[in-house]
């Protein structure tokens, strides 16, 4: 097994790049950090390159590692901290390449999907993302102004259900655009007159839920496009829920 003993390694810089996006972009690829996350990109299909790892998760992983069948290279505490996104780093990296645009057509339209319009904070989307995928979710949409999801702080809190449903980016004008073609509903989420609460829409399967900004909520030129706007009633004094909470409540009551 090759080592990589100096965090002034040619490849560990370009590595350590990765955790933007303009190194991800000039690379092709982006880096998981843990077992946990390496592992469930390999059995997801993935095209993971190269997995980097310390001595000791090697002790701890060495007949999942050896299994790999791509490049292993070990590296030291030092080299970790260089690429890790933690003060802590596991020790364990996935170097993987971007996947490609998957092709979408208008029967991928036949299920439910989360579109999240300037959702900021990592773990909000990563607590949506993950309730999309116990939810049955068949997809994610990242619209303009989210934090992408190769962001190592999103890859960490998603925890592994980006691999078990679609992640898409794009305009979310757009999105909402081919749904409604298709007669797919699109939902928006705001506290307005025209807003009905979100336990008046049955149950189904086909439709499209938009979760808008922590702070500024979703924007006027999108909410004007959904086919209704859902809000969550208040019974106690608490002034708005976290928008993951209110994610979780209204993507388990709409999906059939």
């Amino acid at each position: 097994m090759e080592k990589i003993v100096s965090a002034k390694n040619e490849r560990v810089k370009k590595w350590s790049k990765l955790k933007t996006k303009k190194g991800r972009l000039n690379s092709n690829q982006y880096i998981l950090e843990s077992w946990h996350l390496v592992s469930e990109a390999i059995n997801a299909n993935q095209n993971v390159e190269v997995v980097l790892t310390t001595n000791k998760q090697y002790e701890l992983h060495q007949n999942e590692i050896d299994a790999f069948d791509g490049e292993v290279i070990e590296i030291t505490d030092d080299v970790s901290k260089v690429l890790g996104s933690t003060s802590t780093p596991q020790g364990i990296f996935g170097i993987v390449e971007l996947p490609k645009e998957d092709h979408f057509d208008s029967l991928d339209m036949n299920g439910s999907w989360l579109l999240l319009d300037q959702i900021q904070d990592p773990g909000n989307i990563g607590t949506m993302v993950r309730t999309a995928d116990a939810a049955g979710f068949d997809g994610v949409i990242f619209g303009e102004g989210t934090s992408s999801q190769f962001n190592p702080k999103v890859l960490r809190s998603m925890q592994g259900s980006q691999f078990h449903l679609k992640l898409l980016e794009g305009d979310l004008l757009d999105w909402i655009g081919k749904f409604k073609e298709n007669d797919v509903p699109v939902y928006g989420t705001e506290l307005n007159p025209q807003a009905v609460s979100y336990d008046q829409i049955e149950k189904q399967d086909a439709f499209a839920l938009v979760m808008g900004n922590e702070g500024n909520g979703m924007q006027d030129k999108i909410l004007d496009q959904t086919t209704k706007n859902l809000y969550i009633p208040i019974k106690g004094k608490a002034e708005s829920l976290n928008v993951a909470i209110a994610a979780g409540i209204a993507m388990f009551h709409l999906k059939k």
